[in-house]
């Protein structure tokens, strides 16, 4: 396969992972301020399979579709409010929490335990620039931001990271395998 057909087929992949992201984005528990989604276990899926380059292309075209008013972002719902209002912070952080996890991944061994640490330190990036603009846009305190934006999450986090890791190692490998991705996506020099 030519490295043009292996580049397509990857960003098809990706584009296909910004819809999945969509779809997991439908899964809602509501809290007060942000609602608790299914959106960044379908993040770390996409980085722990995909890598670093097209983990992160899924969550910027997942970001770019909903900032553009289609329904894809929590409780069916879009546009450029959404970016610039109190959740919009987990959303743009998708794309570096994404690339981070693939990055990190990359550059160890792409094991479920390597995953998981990478999905963790993920959450934590996601939680934390998701509560600083929750702060700024809801105009918080740092204390209730923190509460509201950061806290509620961490149990839940820790469980899709384990789940992102675990699932997402296991379907690279049979993806990979399958030749349906690159071999070569994890290779320790990249």
């Amino acid at each position: 396969m030519s490295a043009q057909h292996e580049r397509l087929r990857m960003m098809l992949t990706a584009a296909l992972f910004a819809a999945i992201i969509g779809i997991f984005a439908q899964i809602t528990i509501p809290l007060p301020l942000v609602p608790i989604t299914g959106q960044t276990l379908a993040v770390g899926l996409a980085a722990t399979i995909l890598g670093s380059r097209y983990g992160a292309l899924a969550a910027l075209l997942y970001m770019l579709i909903g900032a553009a008013g289609l329904p894809v972002f929590s409780g069916m719902s879009g546009g450029m409010g959404i970016i610039f209002g109190p959740t919009g912070g987990y959303i743009i952080s998708f794309v570096l929490s994404a690339f981070f996890i693939g990055w990190y991944i990359e550059k160890t061994k792409p094991t479920v335990l390597q995953a998981f640490l990478a999905n963790i330190i993920g959450m934590v990036i996601n939680l934390a620039f998701g509560t600083v603009l929750l702060k700024i846009f809801a105009e918080l305190g740092w204390v209730e931001a923190f509460a509201s934006g950061f806290i509620p999450f961490i149990i839940g986090g820790i469980i899709k990271a384990f789940l992102a890791a675990w699932i997402g190692i296991q379907a690279r490998k049979r993806l990979a395998s399958a030749r349906l991705l690159p071999q070569s996506a994890y290779n320790h020099t990249a």
